[in-house]
């Protein structure tokens, strides 16, 4: 027995030498020396002209009827307008109303870039005016923040880019490398006719992209559960999208006798085995690269953990797969969004029926998330199809691919383009972990990653939890100095990358 518990001694004490040994090891990866860049701008002109482009209700509703055209066209004539340095500079070609300007390097033997944003917005949810701090269209500034629809998502960055641009071109700068800056028009709802239009005309002129920079994520600041440093996750991939429709048979009737179970009852009972049940996932590819680097950055005893995953990993994805942001990191997503049923109280449904959307993990295809909603909703009273058009545009929903989109391909982490616009970030925000990171959501990339090598998504200004809200939500909006911010970035990534 002495023997005995002298053995489980040592091999605790190995044991704990061993992950205390990869603990310290787990150290932040080293900074090459990077100076922080003092780059002067006008704040006051950057905001005021952000306040005039929120004023311009440019917005795409789901059904291309229902919008106005006339912002639209008032916004791209703004834009002529207020930056006649870049309009003077650069050449222009409007595709439907989407802009894309050309700004002509030296060195035609240099593969091109592109920066990129979109000037639509949704609309503001009817019945909830009211609740804005400043009206959404106001574009107003108040106290050092400018409020309005668009503010983060996504004039901003466009503003950003036209001023960065504006300032470099007042200063003399010439680019070697050509740089594309396209500013699309109907993101919101697909980018089907802005930047899938820019991406056919460059593809015709034989334009290989070395790398875009479009939306993404931001400069996140304590976002992150635990981590209270400045992180700035560039995405070097996105999610895909499919909806789908989980349909329960019943046999209808009279509501004063109801069988044991309708229709309704039934799709509830589908609906939670889908969420209780989700898309396997795990911390491995992208979101293991994101979090192994910040990871590397925290506080001693989640550095153990995740230094040591080998032993417990499955205890950090039980932690992550709780909190909705770092879940969606891990696994494709789950989300029942619509429901249908009777037309009336005291009708039993024939059809109740539930709207899901996921957003496809790069580890998963479309069919793979069909097969498993298949798989768990197994029930001959239900029947699972493909929303028309759930994948931007699909025309042919008897092809489940078709149906919807999976996600996009993964850009190099490890290239030149990853690598300076980091440097970017970090002249400018200084002590700022970067990492490479996975959108949740859907941008305009996922059209020009058909004309370029690496497609990154990164937007360099700060978002706090309680920027998140305003994303398509209520009380939009972004302080001045935090547009200087990306003003400066802006100006970085463009001499870095036309170098």
């Amino acid at each position: 027995m002495r023997k005995l518990l002298l053995l489980i001694a040592a091999a605790a004490t190995l044991l704990s030498a061993v992950i205390l040994i990869r603990t310290m090891l787990h150290t932040p990866i080293p900074q090459n020396g990077i100076e922080t860049a003092q780059i002067n701008v006008d704040e006051g002109v950057i905001a005021e002209h952000l306040s005039q482009a929120i004023q311009i209700p440019t917005i795409s509703f789901q059904s291309n009827n229902d919008g106005e055209i006339q912002p639209f066209t008032d916004f791209i004539e703004w834009v002529k307008q207020t930056y006649p340095e870049v309009n003077q500079s650069m050449s222009l070609q409007v595709l439907g109303y989407s802009m894309l300007y050309k700004w002509q390097g030296s060195d035609t033997s240099l593969q091109p870039i592109l920066l990129t944003g979109h000037y639509d917005v949704v609309p503001v949810i009817p019945g909830t005016e009211s609740q804005w701090q400043h009206p959404p269209f106001a574009g107003e500034i108040s106290d050092g923040i400018i409020w309005g629809r668009g503010a983060l998502d996504d004039k901003s960055a466009v503003i950003a880019m036209l001023e960065a641009a504006t300032l470099l071109l007042q200063q003399g700068y010439a680019p070697t490398r050509t740089v594309y800056l396209s500013f699309g028009h109907d993101e919101e709802v697909g980018g089907t006719r802005g930047a899938a239009a820019v991406t056919q005309l460059l593809a015709d002129q034989n334009v290989q992209l070395s790398w875009s920079l479009d939306e993404g994520s931001f400069v996140l600041d304590g976002v992150l559960p635990g981590f209270n440093k400045l992180v700035a996750p560039i995405n070097v991939a996105e999610k895909g999208s499919v909806t789908l429709v989980v349909a329960a048979k019943g046999a209808g009737g009279h509501s004063s006798m109801p069988p044991k179970q309708t229709a309704v009852g039934t799709l509830a009972a589908a609906i939670t085995k889908l969420e209780n049940n989700p898309v396997p996932g795990g911390l491995e590819g992208l979101s293991l690269d994101m979090f192994d680097t910040i990871s590397r950055e925290m506080a001693f005893v989640p550095r153990l953990l995740f230094a040591n995953r080998w032993l417990f990993g499955s205890l950090l994805e039980d932690q992550l797969s709780n909190a909705p942001s770092t879940n969606a990191m891990l696994r494709t997503t789950t989300a029942a969004t619509m429901l249908t049923g009777s037309v009336k109280t005291n009708v039993l449904a024939i059809e109740a029926t539930a709207t899901v959307n996921f957003r496809v993990h790069p580890r998963d295809s479309v069919q793979d998330v069909i097969e498993h909603v298949k798989f768990i909703v197994a029930d001959e009273n239900i029947d699972v199809r493909p929303l028309a058009g759930s994948g931007f545009g699909a025309s042919a929903v008897t092809d489940l691919e078709l149906a919807g989109r999976g996600a996009s391909e993964v850009s190099d982490k490890d290239s030149a383009g990853f690598r300076l616009i980091s440097q970017s970030i970090k002249e400018v925000y200084g002590d700022v972990v970067v990492t490479p990171g996975l959108m949740v959501a859907a941008s305009d990339s996922r059209h020009y990653t058909k004309v370029a090598d690496n497609a990154f998504r990164f937007n360099p200004m700060i978002v706090t939890n309680d920027d998140i809200t305003g994303f398509h939500g209520t009380n939009e909006k972004i302080s001045v100095a935090n547009m200087a911010q990306g003003t400066r970035t802006y100006m970085q990534i463009i001499r870095h990358g036309s170098k």
